[in-house]
This record gives C-alpha cells, sequence and structure tokens, in this order.
C-alpha cells in the first residue's frame, strides 16, 4: 500500500473516533499537508450529518469554530496545515480554553525527521498551545506497527476527559510524502482496518463504553441559619437552562438579586452597574450577611467592586472546577449547575430585607431614558436594544464600550440567549465568532461590535456571505476605541496609542465582500430599512456611525450623577 493510501486510512480512524464524540462539524483551512485529514473530511461528510466549512484565514477559521461550538453546544474539529497555520490558531484556543468550549485542534505536521533540519514549514508543533489544552497528542508518523485499536484509544482517552471538563484537545499529525493520489478503493480493503471495521460500520458506537455517573450536589449543612439572614444573589454567565427558577428563588428569600447581561435572567434590579456607583447604596448593600454568586465573568466594574470589598459569607456556585477567586475570598465553592443548588437549598420566604437598590434601580430607568435621548447613537441602541431583536434569536456582545452599555443601561427579555467571548475577553476574530453562533444555531442572530473589533476581523466579513437566515451585524463607528475614554491617559497619548483614531467607515468593506450595508441615520430610519433587512435570507451589515466621545461621555456623566444622588 503506497504512503499516500495508507496516510488517508490513518486519518479515518483519527476522525471516525472524533465523530462517536459528538463532532459533527469540521472547519478547514487550506494546505498541503493536511491533505489525507482534508480529504477524509469529505469523505465523512459524503457519508453521513458531518458539515465541513473552509475559510482562508485561520485566525478567523478558530474563532468561527468557537462560535460553531457555542451554539451548537458539541465539539468542533479545525484542520490546518503545518508551520505558522497552526500559531494562527492560538487565540481561540486560549478563549476556548478559559469559557471549556470544546474545540479540536488537528494540526498538520512534517514528519520527526523533518524538523529542525531546515525543510520549509516545518516547526515545532508539539505543545505549540502551553497550558491551554487540556491534553495535546503527539501522533507519530502513520506506521502500520501501530495497531487502529491503539490509534481509537488514544484520541478516545482525551475526547471522554473533554466531554467531562469541556476545553481544548490538540492532536498535531505528522505525514510523510506523498501526501496525494490515494487510491480509494484500497483504503476501504485495508487490511490494516480489518481489527476495526465492525466500528467502522457502526458511526455511533465508542470504543469505550462509559456509563454516565451524576453526583448531585449536596445541601451545606448550615443552610438552614443561613438562608434566614440578609443576602445579595449575583449572577454572572450562566448557561440559560441553569438560570431557570433562580430569579424567584432569590426574590423569595427576600434577597438582592444583581443579574448580568449574560445570565438570561430578566433583571430584578437592573442597572445594577449604574446605581452601585452610589456609595451609600453600595454601603448599605455591604452590609449583607451572605453573598452567593452563580456563575462567573461579569462584566461590570462596579458589581465586581463590590464583591471585591464584601466581607462577609461568601458563596460561589459554577459547574467548572477551575479555581475562580479573583478577590482571594474565603469561600465555600460548590461545583454545580446552578439550578442543581437552589433545588437542593430550598428558600424561605421572607420580605425583602434592602429597599435602597430598588428605588434607585427604578429612579435609573427613568433617568437613563431621559440622559438618553431620542437620536440613534450607541448609548440609545443599548439601551433600546431589545428593539433590534427578533423573537426566538441571539444576541452577540462585543468587547468593547458596548457590552458595559448593554449591561449598565438595558433590560433584556428572560431567556434570551446572549452570547460573548469574555474569557479572555479580547477583540480577537468577533465577526468570525458571530458568523459561528449565526451558521450553527440556524436562527436570526443579532450582533453588535465596535470599528476597532471591525478592523481586526476584517478577514472574517467573508464568513457571513455563508449565513442564510436573517443576520445583522451592527458596527458601532465612534472612530476608535471608546473604551479608553475611560481611562485617566493625557489626551494625545489616548487618542494615538490607545483609541487610535482611524476615519474610516465600513461601506466599501461591504460592497469587496458582496454583504448588504445599511447606515441608518434617525430609529425611525433603523426601524424601516431593519423591516427590509431581517425580510432577507442572509446578513446584513449596519453601521452606526457616533460622535467620537458621545457614548463614552455619558456613561462617565450618568456614573457620576447617580454617584451624587441622595436616596434618603
Amino acid at each position: 500500500m503506497t504512503t499516500s493510501t495508507f496516510n488517508r486510512s490513518w486519518a479515518r480512524v483519527v476522525l471516525n473516533a472524533l465523530t462517536r464524540y459528538g463532532v459533527k462539524h469540521f472547519c478547514i483551512a487550506p494546505g498541503s499537508r493536511s491533505t489525507p485529514l482534508t480529504l477524509e473530511a469529505l469523505h465523512l461528510q459524503s457519508q453521513s450529518d458531518v458539515e465541513c466549512h473552509s475559510h482562508f484565514d485561520e485566525r478567523g477559521l478558530g474563532f468561527f469554530a468557537l462560535g460553531l461550538a457555542k451554539s451548537t453546544q458539541a465539539p468542533v474539529a479545525i484542520i490546518v496545515t503545518s508551520g505558522t497555520a497552526v500559531a494562527n490558531l492560538y487565540p481561540a484556543v486560549i478563549e476556548a480554553s478559559l469559557t471549556h468550549q470544546k474545540l479540536i485542534v488537528l494540526s498538520a505536521d512534517r514528519p520527526p525527521e523533518l524538523i529542525g533540519c531546515g525543510v520549509n514549514q516545518a516547526i515545532p508543533q508539539q505543545h505549540i498551545f502551553g497550558q491551554y489544552p487540556i491534553a495535546s497528542i503527539n501522533l507519530p508518523k502513520p506506521n502500520n506497527s501501530f495497531s487502529p485499536n491503539w490509534l481509537i484509544s488514544t484520541i478516545e482517552q482525551a475526547c471522554s476527559t473533554q466531554a467531562q471538563k469541556g476545553g481544548v484537545i490538540h492532536i498535531n499529525a505528522p505525514f510523510a510524502e506523498p501526501l496525494y493520489e490515494a487510491n480509494e478503493a484500497e483504503i476501504g480493503n485495508d487490511p490494516w482496518l480489518a481489527p476495526i471495521q465492525r466500528w467502522l460500520n457502526q458511526p455511533q458506537a465508542q470504543w469505550i463504553n462509559r456509563q454516565a455517573t451524576q453526583q448531585d450536589v449536596l445541601m451545606h449543612e448550615n443552610w438552614d441559619y443561613w438562608r434566614t439572614k440578609r443576602g445579595v444573589v449575583v449572577v454572572g454567565k450562566l448557561p440559560l437552562e441553569q438560570g431557570m427558577g433562580l430569579k424567584l428563588w432569590a426574590e423569595t428569600l427576600g434577597w438582592c438579586l444583581i443579574s448580568d447581561v449574560q445570565s438570561g435572567i430578566e433583571a430584578s434590579l437592573p442597572y445594577a452597574d449604574v446605581w452601585l456607583s452610589n456609595k451609600t447604596v453600595e454601603q448599605r448593600l455591604l452590609q449583607a450577611d451572605i453573598v452567593i454568586q452563580f456563575g462567573s465573568q461579569v462584566v461590570s466594574k462596579r458589581v465586581n467592586q463590590f464583591l471585591s470589598a464584601f466581607k462577609g459569607e461568601f458563596w460561589l456556585v459554577e459547574e467548572s472546577q477551575d479555581y475562580l477567586n479573583p478577590y482571594a475570598h474565603q469561600q465555600t465553592r460548590f461545583v454545580a449547575k446552578a439550578h442543581h443548588f437552589t433545588r437542593v437549598h430550598p428558600p424561605l420566604r421572607q420580605k425583602p430585607w434592602l429597599l435602597e437598590p430598588l428605588a434607585l434601580s427604578q429612579f435609573c430607568a427613568g433617568f437613563i431614558e431621559q440622559q438618553v435621548g431620542g437620536n440613534l447613537n450607541e448609548a440609545s441602541l443599548a439601551h433600546h436594544i431589545e428593539r433590534v431583536l427578533l423573537p426566538n434569536g441571539n444576541l452577540f456582545l462585543g468587547n468593547s464600550l458596548f457590552v458595559r452599555l448593554v449591561d449598565a443601561m438595558c433590560k433584556l427579555p428572560e431567556g434570551y440567549p446572549v452570547y460573548t467571548n469574555r474569557g479572555a475577553s479580547g477583540i480577537d476574530g468577533l465577526i468570525a465568532t458571530f458568523a459561528g453562533i449565526a451558521k450553527g444555531s440556524g436562527l436570526p442572530t443579532v450582533g453588535v461590535i465596535g470599528d476597532i473589533s471591525t478592523l481586526h476581523d476584517l478577514n472574517s466579513i467573508s464568513l457571513l456571505r455563508q449565513i442564510t437566515q436573517p443576520t445583522i451585524l451592527f458596527v458601532i463607528n465612534n472612530n476608535g476605541g471608546a473604551i479608553f475614554d475611560m481611562l485617566p491617559v493625557e489626551p494625545q497619548a489616548k487618542d494615538k496609542f490607545y483609541r487610535l483614531s482611524h476615519n474610516l467607515e465600513f461601506s466599501q468593506i461591504a460592497t469587496m465582500f458582496g454583504i448588504e450595508y445599511l447606515r441608518p441615520y434617525t430609529w425611525a430610519d433603523l426601524a424601516t430599512k431593519l423591516k427590509q433587512a431581517y425580510a432577507r435570507k442572509g446578513v446584513t451589515i449596519v453601521e452606526i456611525k457616533v460622535n467620537d466621545h458621545e457614548g463614552s461621555a455619558l456613561y462617565k456623566s450618568l456614573l457620576e450623577q447617580i454617584s451624587r444622588a441622595s436616596i434618603d
């Protein structure tokens, strides 16, 4: 059997092992060395419900795969060739590892004898992603002295760990030349595959049949005591199914509920980022006996400051096993899903113990509306974001000033899916992630990102051409990184080295990639044009051009005025 044919047999085993753990999407970057993997992925697509995607930019491809993993809640595989193509996946690997999204990187490689001797496109790829993967497998060059059973077991060991913990697997796969002109008929009759032929013919069969075990969370031994005390519940990023009933649970206890924009929970005390700027209210909230935090990655600076300042009993409920203690609290840590925790910690009905946050939150609703006014700008879009959402859709928020404005100034519908990249909170690949979420979910999706984030990921606009349902990408063009307006930096240095004012707009970019483009000037104009966009099967880029400092100035003004408000 030729080398090229056996390479394909080897790749067939690897990819079939991955599909047994739920991989239905293969994201493929162009390249020669990865040919055995690419062609086998295409073979799988022709034989099953596997879907293959492609993109010319590995960095964008990694984030597209991340978006697919987020929206499908299933592992997604990425196939790349050797060399710096692999290194371009690093930002997506970091983000996925921090948020426990299931990515599997299949990096093709030169065989060991061609590493470190001056061969083109050959770099050391083993452990290239450092500590971020939960498993790193450096496969040998395909050789029939290794049994297919061993190859399956090696892949399954990593996949079973990922199934329990989430995170990234890196499989480095060297292939010797020739890479092309494999004999398709010989692959199917390869005697090396004979011991596993039955397994190959049963697409759902895993090599190791593990019985799932679920360890239920136990009631805290002092819950009967703590549930009678004054409490605050803070909810960060949380899967939608875990938030069911959490609002009622907190309200029954009479505890203050502060929910993040990523929680999917309709806020009992909305605008917390704003009203917590009032130190009198913050000090009264700090009189709580206990704080229970569900989830992590809280957006609000003021909420994080409250969590840092709190010195009482602190419990954290989060299903991952990560060490989550940014403020070095002495705490009780529950490795559990939120709804499992609340099920075994029944509430005791009590009256609310603190009314000032409710009064100030209600005041903020009208005050924010008054300050925002009727113009179409980033602050008003954040405050009224529900106006641009379709029922049964998704919202994706980038990592710019806008996500903070939404968290501070809006009240989202209960249970509306909100996606972010808040693991490392970078601006890498936000368009690509948005595209992956839309593609993976198949639902109408709205994304809002900043202009610098857009410039950073222009290549990924080409991915939007794959989307076939009504999808809107808002680009907030405030002529640079307006989030840096919040920093006390000298103006000249801030503009040149932080804000990066660019004086660009995005209409010609949309034209270049064949994407519909709108630039509304008023809310009425936006409403009319959105009706047309939502009737279209595909993506529309909506550029909201605003004054450079308007959004950040209004945000700072809100915080300052509320901080001085009297609550007596």
